[in-house]
Formats: C-alpha cells, structure tokens, sequence
C-alpha cells in the first residue's frame, strides 16, 4: 500500500497515475479538496481511500490509521504557490506537516519521498548543485522557496537524508495542472491564449544579457517526473537530495514556438513589461545540475520540450478529457 500525499494534485495526481500504470492500486490520496477542481484529476484514476489532510494527520497522531503499514509515503503535498506570503501558514503546511510525516513514516520502516522544489535555489547566483553540503549557502527569494529550504536542511542537519529521498522539482509542467490558476504552467497558459487569440504574451527582458523571451528555465514534463519517483520506490538503496529537471536550459521562446508547432499555428508572441512586483526576484535562468541524480542510475528526464509539449497538446489539452 502506498500513501500519496496531495494525491489529487498535479504532481500527486501524476504519480497515483504512474503506480496505476505499474498495477498498483492500493493507495491512500490525502488532499484538501474543498470546493476546488482538484477532483477531477482523480475521475480516471484508481485509489482505495481519500482522507483530507488534516483528518489524515490526526488518525496518524494517535495510531489510529484504518489501514496497514504503508511499503511507501510519497509526500507531494504542500502550498506550492511561489506567491503566498503568510509565512506561519507555509511554515506549518509546508515544513512542521512535512517533519512530522516524515518521522512517522521512518517509524514504521516504510520508504518516503519528499517532494522539495528549484525556488530554494534563488536567483541562482549560488549555482543549481543539489551537494547537500552546499545546502547553507542557498538564499531563496520567496517564503515557499524558503520553507521547502528548512525541511531539506532539517533533513541534513538531523542525518535522515541518507534514508529517505527529498527531490527538488524544477519547472513542472503537463496535464492535470488546470486547477492551480495562476501557478500553472505556460505550456497551458498558451495553449489557452493561442487557442483564444491567436497569439501569446510574453515577458519583455529587463536585463541587457537577455533578449525578451530569452530568459530561460529548466522544463521538465510531469511523466518523466513521475517515473523518477517511481525509480525510487522501485530502489530504496538509493537515498539523497537530488534535483528533478533535465539539465538543459530553453528560453521562452522555444516553449513558445513549441507550442505553437504543436498546435499547427503560426508563431505570433508580444512581449509585455514585466510587472514590477516580480521583476527583483525573477529567475532569469534556471538549469538542474544533473550529474548526482544519474551516479546513482535513475532515469534523467529526457523528454525534449518539443515532444513533450506536443504530447501534452495533442494527447490532453486540445482533446475532450484532459486527465491522465
């Protein structure tokens, strides 16, 4: 039995979809529905259980959990929006939530997997390198950023990274991501623009070293996230801080043509100011160092943007179900 923590969201959703594609259904979903879509990301796919978090948290507190030791805990849940500014809330959501389920589970012998996250990494002046020794000299820009940052040095600093897995995800983008609003990827958010307009808006440069729409990310498409994990489960001898990306950086630009391409369109981008809210704290480039995920053999994303961006338009978003 498995335990998918923010099993109906996008990472989650994508991982209950990967264990059902290796015939797994044994799984517990824990979530916090409440009146969002996230539900939806759950209509195609098979599960034993779905406990809202907190409820899950307090039958795990008391010993009162209405299932078997789990073989593995996959922790995808947390506030992932890199916007939210109450710091108490990501500092118990994200970090104390995270603490806890992580001793629990180490408690009952099963496997855990946390989800950590590329915002620790900051403006990246500090490099991408995912050596847990080079963990203090990180400065994240954001409160999320910083609280995926604390677990990953609790985790150090308490000598548990060599038992479990803590995988920081860069720019995740694919299918069911549509109920995160503003937080979701511009693959959709151009899909959506293209498909309404004809065209896409992107971000001008505010730096003479990048041209507008040259500013670049690491892209990494949800199934090969998915299968990473999945890797884990499938090698526990295997343990660490590891980032999750492809370690080839692309522009927007590319990302937009991609898109564009895959959905049989002309290329046609207008480049808008940058809002000056973000402007201090924008990443202009983002690129996963690599190297330590691939000396312990597991898979390295290596879908191309332009494959996965076409897999991710023709298979889900221009089709009438959109889920995995």
């Amino acid at each position: 039995m498995y335990i998918v923590t923010g099993g109906a969201g996008f990472l989650g959703s994508a991982m209950v979809w990967q264990l059902n594609q290796m015939g797994v259904q044994d799984i517990i979903v824990v979530d916090n529905l409440g009146k969002s879509e996230k539900w939806r990301n759950l209509r195609n796919l098979a599960y034993t259980d779905y406990f809202h978090k907190d409820t899950f948290m307090e039958m795990m507190l008391h010993g009162e959990e209405p299932w078997d030791a789990p073989q593995a805990v996959i922790h995808l849940g947390a506030c992932s929006s890199t916007t939210e500014r109450d710091v108490d809330y990501l500092w118990e959501n994200n970090l104390r939530y995270t603490q806890t389920l992580c001793a629990w589970t180490l408690e009952h012998g099963a496997r855990f997997i946390n989800a950590s996250s590329a915002a620790t990494y900051g403006d990246g002046s500090q490099g991408f390198n995912d050596d847990p020794d080079a963990l203090d000299d990180l400065r994240p820009l954001n409160p999320y950023g910083y609280s995926k940052q604390r677990f990953d040095l609790w985790a150090r600093n308490a000598g548990l990274l060599e038992n479990i897995v803590s995988l920081k995800f860069f720019n995740v983008f694919g299918p069911n991501e549509y109920h995160k609003g503003e937080m979701r990827s511009m693959v959709c958010k151009a899909y959506e623009q293209i498909a309404a307009h004809g065209s896409l808006k992107l971000f001008q440069s505010h730096r003479a070293d990048y041209a507008d729409g040259g500013q670049k990310r690491d892209f990494v498409y949800v199934k090969d996230c998915a299968r990473v994990m999945a890797w884990f489960l499938e090698n526990p001898e295997a343990n660490g801080l590891f980032n999750v990306g492809t370690g080839k950086a692309r522009t927007w630009n590319d990302l937009a043509e991609a898109v564009f391409a895959a959905m049989d369109n002309f290329m046609r981008v207008e480049y808008i100011p940058m809002p000056e809210a973000i402007r201090d704290c924008y990443q202009y480039f983002t690129e996963a160092n690599m190297d330590r995920l691939a000396a312990v053999g597991a898979p390295v994303p290596d879908t191309s943007l332009e494959d996965a961006v076409a897999d991710y338009v023709t298979q889900y978003l221009a089709t009438d179900d959109r889920y995995l």
